[in-house]
C-alpha cells in the first residue's frame, strides 16, 4: 500500500498551526498562570523541606489529593512569622510562578501562618508530650527561689510595658538590682534569642565584673496563640529546663499557658505577679522580723523564769555548805592532832615490845655454836664408826659405800649451805661492826640511841663493845669543832 500521498497532504497543511519557541511557550504559560491566579493563599502540610547554603528554602505543600512545590527566597526568610517545619499545617501566601528549566510550576512564598488554632494546639501538645517523656517537666527538677535575691535578671522586650511593671513592682516592694536582656518576644528568630538570653545569664561567672542574677524572670504581655508561639518552641523550653538559675515564667495573661511554664521553676500569671514572687515586700519582712523578735524575747524570758525556778528548788535541797565545811574542817584538825600523838605512841609501844622480845631471842652465836656442836658430834660418831671399820678390816668398801650414798651427798650440801649462811649472818651482824671499833649506845633500859640530840645531860648510858658492855653518864653535847687551819691534816674518823 502506498503511504506517500497522505504524508504529502499533511506536510502541506502544517503552515496553518502557529509555531512557538520553547522559551516563548514557557513565557506564555508563566504569564497565563500569573494573570489567572495573581497572589494566592494556599493551605497545606509542609513536606520535603530543604534549606540550602544560599539561604533559600525549598518545600512542598500537600493535602490528601495533591502536592505543590514551593520556594521561599532568602530575602523573605527573616520576615516569616513562624519557622517552617515538616509536618506542620500552614497557610502559605505568595504567587504562582514557573521554573522553565524543568517545565514545572511552583508557589513562591513570602508569608507563612499556622493553619488555625487547632493545628497550633496539636503541634504544641505533641511537643509537650515528647518533652514530658524526657523528664523536662518532672517536679523534682523544680528549685526553690532565693528568699532575698541581690540581682534579678529579666528576659523581655525593652520597649513594652512588661519591664516597666516589673521595675515599678520591685522598687515598691524591695529595691533590687535589675539586669535586662532585651529580646524580641514574637516573630521569626524570637525563640532563638530568648533561649540565648536564658543561657547567657546562666553563663555569667558568679564573681565576674557583671553580677550574676540570683533569679530569672522570662516575661511577655498578653497576645494571641500565634503571638505567644516563641515561648512554645523547643529551644526555649530546653533552655529554661537547663538554666542553672531559678527561673520564673510570666508569659501572657492568667489564662494563657505556654510550654515554658512547665519547664520553669515557678509560673506567675502576670509579669507583676512574677516580680512579687521574686522579691518579698520590705514591710512584710519588717513585720515578720518584729514578730519573730517578740517571740524570741518572750521565749527567752520564759526560759530564764523556768531556770530561775529550778535553781531555787535546787537551792532549797542543798545542805548548809559553810557549816558542813566547818564541821569537816574541825574533824580534820582533830584527826590531825590525834595522828600526831598516835604515831610516837605507836613507835614507843613497838619499841617496848621489841625490847621485851629481844632478850628471849637466841643470839646468832649460840645458834652457830649449836650447829657446830652438832657437826662435831656427827664427826665424832663418824670417826668412831671409821675406827670400828678399821678394826674389822673392811674400811675400803665402807668408805666407798659411804661416799656413794645419798646421805653423804646431802651432808656435803647441807654443810656448804650452812657455811654460806654463817658467812652472810656474820656479815650483817652488828657484832662484826663492834669488832671493828664501834660501840652500841643504849639508855639504861636498853633502848638504842641513834642521835646525840636524843641524849639529855646526865643520862645513864650503856656502851656495848665487842668484848662486853660499859656503863657511862652523859655530860652534854660536844663543843663545835674549830675550823681547820689551811694546811692542817684532817682526821679520818
Amino acid at each position: 500500500m502506498d503511504t506517500t500521498a497522505p504524508r504529502a497532504g499533511a506536510a502541506k497543511a502544517a503552515p496553518n498551526i502557529p509555531e512557538f519557541a520553547v522559551s516563548e511557550i514557557a513565557g506564555a504559560i508563566r504569564r497565563t498562570l500569573e494573570d489567572a491566579f495573581g497572589r494566592v493563599r494556599v493551605r497545606g502540610e509542609i513536606t520535603e523541606l530543604k534549606r540550602y547554603p544560599s539561604g533559600h528554602i525549598y518545600l512542598s505543600l500537600k493535602d490528601e489529593n495533591a502536592k505543590i512545590e514551593s520556594v521561599i527566597w532568602k530575602t523573605f526568610v527573616p520576615r516569616l512569622a513562624i519557622k517552617p517545619e515538616n509536618g506542620v499545617e500552614v497557610i502559605a501566601t505568595g504567587k504562582i510562578g514557573t521554573y522553565a528549566d524543568r517545565s514545572k510550576y511552583q508557589l513562591v512564598i513570602d508569608r507563612l501562618d499556622y493553619a488555625g488554632e487547632g493545628a497550633l494546639l496539636a503541634r504544641i501538645e505533641m511537643l509537650r508530650l515528647r518533652l514530658l517523656e524526657e523528664g523536662l517537666f518532672a517536679p523534682e527538677r523544680k528549685r526553690a527561689l532565693p528568699v532575698l535575691p541581690r540581682v534579678i535578671g529579666v528576659v523581655t522586650s525593652e520597649r513594652g510595658a512588661v519591664i516597666q511593671d516589673i521595675r515599678t513592682t520591685i522598687a515598691r516592694r524591695f529595691p533590687r538590682h535589675l539586669l535586662l536582656w532585651p529580646v524580641p518576644v514574637q516573630g521569626q528568630g524570637a525563640a532563638e534569642q530568648i533561649a540565648a538570653a536564658i543561657r547567657g545569664f546562666g553563663a555569667i561567672a558568679p564573681d565576674g565584673p557583671v553580677p550574676r542574677p540570683d533569679v530569672l524572670i522570662v516575661a511577655r504581655g498578653g497576645g494571641s496563640l500565634e503571638d505567644l508561639m516563641a515561648f512554645n518552641e523547643e529551644v526555649v523550653v530546653r533552655a529554661a529546663a537547663e538554666s542553672p538559675i531559678p527561673l520564673i515564667s510570666a508569659v501572657g495573661h492568667e489564662t494563657d499557658t505556654t510550654l515554658i511554664d512547665f519547664a520553669a521553676d515557678r509560673r506567675a500569671p502576670t509579669p507583676t505577679a512574677a516580680a512579687e514572687m521574686a522579691i518579698p515586700a520590705r514591710a512584710d519582712l519588717l513585720a515578720d522580723l518584729a514578730q519573730t523578735e517578740a517571740r524570741l524575747l518572750q521565749s527567752g524570758r520564759a526560759l530564764l523564769d523556768r531556770a530561775r525556778r529550778r535553781l531555787m528548788l535546787a537551792e532549797r535541797g542543798l545542805p548548809d555548805l559553810p557549816n558542813l565545811l566547818g564541821a569537816l574542817r574541825q574533824r580534820l584538825e582533830d584527826r590531825g592532832e590525834r595522828l600526831a600523838v598516835a604515831l610516837p605512841a605507836l613507835l614507843e609501844r613497838k619499841r617496848g615490845a621489841l625490847a621485851r622480845t629481844a632478850p628471849r631471842l637466841p643470839h646468832p652465836r649460840e645458834g652457830i655454836a649449836a650447829r657446830r656442836a652438832a657437826l662435831g658430834l656427827l664427826g665424832q660418831r663418824a670417826e668412831g664408826a671409821m675406827r670400828r671399820q678399821l678394826a674389822r678390816g673392811t674400811t675400803a668398801p665402807a668408805l666407798a659405800r659411804f661416799s656413794a650414798t645419798p646421805v653423804a651427798a646431802l651432808a656435803r650440801e647441807k654443810r656448804a649451805r650452812l657455811e654460806g649462811l654463817v658467812a652472810r649472818l656474820e656479815g650483817v651482824s652488828y657484832q662484826a661492826v663492834l669488832a671493828r671499833g664501834f660501840a652500841l649506845v643504849a639508855d639504861a633500859e636498853g633502848t638504842p640511841l641513834a642521835s646525840a640530840a636524843a641524849v639529855p645531860p646526865g643520862e645513864r648510858l650503856v656502851l656495848t663493845f665487842a668484848d662486853g658492855p660499859v656503863r657511862a653518864t652523859a655530860e652534854g653535847t660536844k663543843p663545835a669543832r674549830r675550823k681547820r687551819e689551811d694546811g692542817e691534816q684532817g682526821a679520818l674518823l
